[in-house]
């Protein structure tokens, strides 16, 4: 077993991972591409502060993928 999956963190996510993602993911998957907490990851989301770009679709919030590889520095 993976040492960050025994303590309980969710996997990071490769490079090839992060360039395969559709045009927005849910706000889940943004999480996991930055390394955030889903109560870290939601909670800057509601105050407007999530590192990039979030579309609010009803209950549902999904990250813009051209801002996320941006912030990781893998923009086309």
């Amino acid at each position: 077993m993976r040492e960050n999956q025994q303590i309980g963190r969710p996997k990071g996510m490769s490079r090839k991972e992060l360039l395969e993602l559709p045009a927005a993911v849910d706000l889940e998957t943004g999480n996991r591409a930055l390394g955030l907490g889903r109560s870290k990851g939601y909670e800057l989301a509601k105050r407007g502060q999530y590192p990039c770009r979030v579309l609010r679709l009803g209950n549902a919030y999904r990250v813009v993928t051209a801002d996320l590889l941006a912030l990781l520095g893998l923009a086309a």
